[in-house]
């Protein structure tokens, strides 16, 4: 089956034809259209209870279905249930995101949540990153720092890096030399010492300046803010998470358009809490143009993750730089051929 398209294609803003599929085309309904969103950060295996976030393999095609109906063709999946993510990647269900997969979640025992991970000590660090490559990893998800834990809970005060800097630069180096980029979580100054062994992607980014945005954009480096899992969730959250919510908006409202004009690719992440269209309205709340926010969650993170669109398109009634509520409900989605809404 083929669909068409006729209208104005996203983020270019450009008036053309569109024609998804094989086959004499179905019209697609809306005037306007992305050619499909990406979650670069997203975990399809993870779930929350009262005790936190863990992982849940169980939960993976709910997961996928819901990203699909709101329009996401591409996913990067940076940390979970290795089993189901690594095989999700192999083979893509028809109708469903395209996956790129991570594994599991690298950490230490005692500094990251005890139920999403099982510790890696340093001296097995470099073991581990090679064999999740050799399981089918194009990426590896390095927990560069986080607090200490307290069972389930992170004990204040304690974020830290997690393993000695001289551990994480070679795992970085096992990690390229196997053909696999690596990912890091990071929330800590550490992550300049992260960028200059050669980190790919920084993931949260809470400590990063704009030297390190500077070092980052000149390696070809990629950022993943997931403003909607911490701005966005703190801001419902206690007196004292509004406030640091308040006084991260304020940097971010520096950085993130600081490093597009750099050239770091920034890119839309939805973490655990949060969703895509969330992200795109927060990016743009904080200093991007929504022409620049539609791009770091489309096209900007299809390159730099070497997805092609795939027969990929999502349509709107209306113009989602100007009405961006119409996100969450699009008129028709289409991925890798086959119309799901």
């Amino acid at each position: 089956m083929a669909w068409a398209f006729d209208g104005m294609l996203l983020p270019e803003g450009v008036a053309t034809r569109v024609v998804v599929g094989a086959g004499e085309p179905e019209r697609l309904p809306g005037r306007y259209a992305v050619a499909g969103l990406v979650d670069a950060h997203c975990h399809v295996t993870v779930a929350v209870d009262d005790r936190g976030p863990y992982v849940d393999g169980s939960i993976a095609d709910r997961r996928l279905d819901e990203l699909a109906a709101g329009g996401v063709a591409l996913i990067r999946d940076v940390g979970g249930d290795r089993v189901v993510t690594l095989s999700l990647a192999r083979t893509p269900g028809a109708g469903r995101p395209q996956v790129v997969a991570a594994g599991r979640f690298l950490a230490p025992g005692g500094r990251y949540f005890p139920r999403m991970h099982d510790p890696v000590a340093a001296e097995d660090l470099i073991a581990a990153v090679e064999r999740e490559v050799a399981d089918g990893a194009t990426w590896v998800k390095l927990i560069a720092d986080f607090p200490v834990m307290d069972g389930d809970v992170p004990r204040p005060e304690t974020n830290g890096p997690t393993y000695p800097d001289d551990v994480v630069a070679a795992a970085i180096v096992a990690a390229h030399r196997a053909g696999a980029r690596v990912a890091a979580h990071t929330n800590d100054p550490v992550v300049s010492t992260l960028i200059a062994a050669g980190v790919d992607s920084v993931e949260h980014g809470g400590a990063l300046s704009e030297a390190d945005l500077q070092r980052l954009a000149a390696a070809g480096g990629a950022w993943t803010p997931t403003l909607c899992a911490g701005i966005g969730a703190m801001r419902r959250g206690t007196d004292a998470a509004r406030r640091w919510a308040a006084e991260q908006s304020e940097r971010y409202r520096t950085l993130i358009p600081r490093a597009v004009e750099l050239g770091v690719t920034v890119m839309t992440g939805s973490d655990v809490v949060g969703s895509v269209a969330e992200e795109i309205g927060l990016l743009v709340e904080h200093g991007l143009t929504p022409e620049q926010a539609l791009n770091a969650a489309s096209a900007a993170p299809r390159t730099y993750l070497r997805r092609s669109d795939g027969d990929d398109l999502v349509t709107y009634t209306l113009d989602p730089r100007e009405h961006p509520e119409v996100l969450t409900s699009p008129a028709a989605v289409v991925l890798r051929g086959h119309r799901i809404r």
